[in-house]
């Protein structure tokens, strides 16, 4: 195994763990991919994070839409959707699944979350939006997710969770947590009469100053606050 290679998959089990550790997912109902060349990287099935090693994550070639993988454990049951996200957006490098609390609440209620904060630009647009309902693992919720996803880089998954795709492991991260955040505020915001929702200028000029905003991906710069 080459050593980018292992690096990749030591940072996987890492961001595994974090996710439980920032109380953005719960157990193994989370799962986290990464490109590798022409391959993805992706947590196995039903695996606790905590009993992970760098050998048991799955390969799957991304050119491959069998779902055919390499290694000891199967891939996580919601390979689809990662595949298809890796394969078909030169924007994403990783993608984030996982169930935190108020993304799932308001994917319970089949809420999507509006531009009721700023930091809604860091999806893509002025909106992150809730997929339709199909059961996990399948094709078609594999479908319903690209949907959502289109010129985002994020949605919710009705009755289910939540996505995040990044430029990196750190960067696909980042959304997830920001996420989770932005989900919090909105359902907070909605027991007090509700939010006053910003302009699409407002977003639109946000999206503009973005450019130099959020996690760094150059080494020795920090993640900067607003």
């Amino acid at each position: 195994m080459k050593k980018a290679e292992l690096t990749l998959r030591k940072e996987l089990i890492a961001r595994c763990r974090e996710m439980n550790a920032n109380g953005i997912n719960q157990g193994t109902s989370g799962n986290i991919s990464v490109r590798y060349e022409d391959r993805m990287l992706i947590s196995p099935s039903a695996t606790p994070y905590d009993q992970m090693e760098p050998d048991m994550i799955a390969s799957v070639d991304l050119n491959d839409l069998s779902g055919a993988w390499e290694g000891p454990l199967k891939p996580s049951t919601e390979w689809r959707f990662h595949h298809a996200l890796l394969r078909e957006r030169k924007d994403a490098e990783a993608v984030v699944h996982a169930h935190p609390t108020y993304c799932t609440t308001l994917a319970i209620a089949r809420k999507e979350i509006p531009s009721c904060h700023y930091m809604i630009a860091a999806f893509g647009g002025t909106n992150v939006r809730c997929a339709g309902y199909a059961t996990f693992g399948t094709e078609e919720l594999s479908k319903l997710a690209i949907e959502a996803m289109q010129d985002r880089t994020a949605c919710l998954l009705a009755n289910h969770g939540m996505i995040a795709v990044g430029e990196s492991l750190a960067k696909a991260m980042w959304r997830a947590v920001e996420l989770e955040t932005i989900a919090r505020q909105y359902y907070l915001s909605l027991q007090i009469g509700g939010p006053i929702l910003l302009s699409d200028q407002a977003i639109a000029d946000t999206l503009k100053s973005f450019s130099g905003y959020g996690l760094q991906d150059r080494k020795g710069k920090k993640k900067a606050s607003a």
